[in-house]
């Protein structure tokens, strides 16, 4: 069965006449807010580790579960609530895990203890994904194709600038108030775009051909806990201990046995995996993988810079995130009239060479005494790129599926971030981790031995430690720095080689459809996609 096949298996059913271009903004702002609201509660409580270690009296490896919890369980469940949410209603899901995610965030905000305090995250997380593939699914479900590209450009703006925000956001609150204060922000986004959405987001469902595909949700389910698990708790716990491996080996079983069930489900299956051979299902996912997990692992090699080389605040070193977020998310409003004009290919392909061009002049420039200027310029080239790649991507996974399956077309895409961005933090984090240790062991003689063992840790440690060391404070000061700066470098190199990879992959393999559109051609959209009623 062909995709518009597919589409048309499985009409759409909603209310109403088409939305006139007042509720069209009103819907993309309603779904805009919505998607804030879960992209903020991702990052913001990194900016809180201490404050709830010393409230709750925690281990660091409970408030990172406190963290991480949330991620988890938002991933895992992205494909079965987003095809859950296709056949009973888009509104209705959403209206129900935004009343969810405003009541989990108002429990966290007042839980007495780390162990309420895991639950309020593990339902927010859950309900998060109930919204997260809904806000996209609305957008390519509601919007006529001439400006569906532009409603997608300002929801991966969003989607990828909304974190930086979030964590800017966060660490004013924590300054001026107090670190319960965090989930004030996201409830206060939820109860807008839950009035919003009341009022003016239209409903729309699917008419399903097929029973719902509940053992390839069960199996999508058990393999993303498994490689998220390992991607999260592998830098912690060791990637050769027990758990991590057996994690790992669930993982990877899951997954295949994923592949091989919806093969056998073929048009009945949760994901059509034999999408996959179109170019612009592949490439979109590809580049999204590539694009969000470098983009997470810069995050976890800027932030140490700016406080422990620079020696700046939390809030000044969210602050100085700004431009790279802010640069990403005019580059995504901008890149839908981009690829009218020179096609979505091209359009791929600058920004990722551009975002490829801004890692190289970090590792290049950067420097102790360079400090913010010697990495300002490939910050600014690496979000716009990155602005520039998200939403042809984005628009090329959802244009890949049907109608009746955009739920879970935009949960295959919020997938991909996750598992992307889990990626990315494990595997810089590591390259970070481990060019630090070797270039400071060359820079230690004449230490005390105990400290110069603190000091192999992490740059963090070798501060911390340095005046136990008298007159070689300042020594070890400055070697930790260096060698931070060096591992930076080696870790920002290799991304700057993956990104490399993916822009010779992008410009070979993108997106057949590389010629702009014109609003006047009669053929129906590739995607088998009408009008939402």
């Amino acid at each position: 069965m062909s995709i518009n096949q597919s589409a048309q298996a499985a009409a759409p059913v909603s209310g109403g006449d088409a939305p006139d271009a007042r509720q069209m903004r009103a819907i993309l702002i309603a779904v805009s807010i919505a998607l804030m609201a879960v992209i903020a509660s991702v990052s913001g409580l990194n900016v809180a580790q201490t404050h709830m270690a010393i409230e709750y009296d925690a281990s660091q490896t409970t408030v990172l579960w406190i963290i991480n919890i949330y991620t988890l369980a938002l991933a895992a469940l992205l494909l079965p609530l987003g095809a859950i949410g296709d056949r009973l209603g888009r509104k209705p899901m959403l209206i129900t895990g935004l009343i969810i995610f405003g009541a989990a965030g108002v429990v966290a905000g007042l839980a007495p203890s780390a162990g309420v305090m895991i639950v309020a995250r593990v339902a927010a997380g859950i309900s998060a994904a109930m919204i997260m593939p809904i806000t996209l699914a609305v957008i390519t479900s509601t919007f006529p194709e001439e400006q569906r590209g532009k409603a997608i450009g300002v929801w991966t703006g969003v989607a990828g600038g909304g974190g930086i925000l979030g964590m800017f956001l966060s660490a004013v609150l924590v300054d001026v108030a107090d670190w319960r204060w965090l989930f004030v922000l996201p409830v206060v986004l939820v109860v807008v775009a839950l009035a919003m959405t009341l009022k003016s987001v239209p409903n729309s469902r699917e008419r399903a051909a097929h029973s719902f595909d509940t053992i390839g949700a069960l199996v999508s389910t058990i393999a993303v806990i498994g490689l998220i698990f390992v991607l999260q708790e592998g830098p912690e716990r060791g990637w050769t201990a027990p758990i991590t491996l057996i994690s790992l080996a669930v993982g990877v079983v899951a997954a295949i046995a994923f592949v091989a069930w919806e093969l056998h489900r073929r048009d009945a299956s949760l994901l059509d995996v034999r999408l996959f051979q179109e170019r612009g299902l592949a490439s979109g996912s590809i580049t999204l993988l590539v694009v969000f997990g470098v983009q997470a692992g810069i995050a976890v090699v800027l932030f140490p810079f700016f406080q422990a080389v620079l020696g700046w605040s939390g809030l000044l070193s969210t602050v100085a995130m700004m431009p790279m977020a802010v640069m990403m998310m005019m580059a995504s409003g901008l890149a839908p009239k981009m690829a009218a004009k020179i096609g979505a290919r091209s359009t791929m392909t600058v920004g990722v060479a551009l975002a490829t061009l801004g890692l190289a002049l970090m590792a290049l420039f950067v420097s102790v005494d360079g400090g913010y200027l010697s990495i300002l310029a490939g910050m600014l080239a690496m979000g716009t790129g990155m602005g520039l790649s998200m939403t042809p991507s984005t628009e090329a996974i959802t244009s890949s599926l049907p109608r009746a399956k955009q739920g879970v077309a935009s949960a295959l895409n919020d997938v991909t971030r996750e598992l992307g961005t889990a990626l990315g933090v494990a595997m810089l984090g590591a390259l970070l981790a481990g060019g630090y240790r070797s270039a400071i062991d060359d820079k230690l003689d004449g230490i005390p031995d105990g400290a110069a063992d603190s000091a192999r840790e992490g740059i963090a440690n070798a501060i911390e430690v340095a005046p136990e060391t008298g007159s070689h404070a300042q020594d070890l000061i400055h070697a930790a720095q260096q060698s931070f700066v060096d591992g930076w470098q080696q870790s920002i190199w290799i991304g700057a080689a993956v990104m490399a990879a993916l822009l010779v992959h992008v410009a070979l393999r993108g997106p057949k459809h590389t010629a702009p559109r014109r609003l006047n051609d009669k053929a129906a959209p590739a995607n088998g996609m009408s009008r939402a009623a």
